[in-house]
């Protein structure tokens, strides 16, 4: 397993938690930022989990951050068809 990233690979925070761990251990953990809440599992590629492969396009700044127009709302639940 990939040691723990020491900060988030989208903004570059140090404080990162860990939000699961695989059924078999050691395989793999689910880690996520506690500044911008970019999530990824440790055994995804260079390019999600460390932040010198992280994409320039995505990457985040604080300022980035704190002058972000809106997050996005998390829409209802669509009914079950009866």
């Amino acid at each position: 397993m990939n040691e723990n990233p020491l900060e988030c690979p989208r903004c570059a925070f140090a404080a990162v938690s860990r939000l699961a761990t695989s059924p078999v251990p050691g395989v793999w953990e689910v880690l996520q930022c506690d500044r911008c809440l970019y999530t990824w599992r440790t055994i995804e590629p260079a390019r999600r989990t460390r932040r010198s492969a992280y994409p320039d396009a995505f990457k985040l700044t604080q300022a980035d951050i704190d002058n972000a127009i809106e997050v996005p709302a998390i829409p209802p639940l669509r009914a079950e068809p009866a």
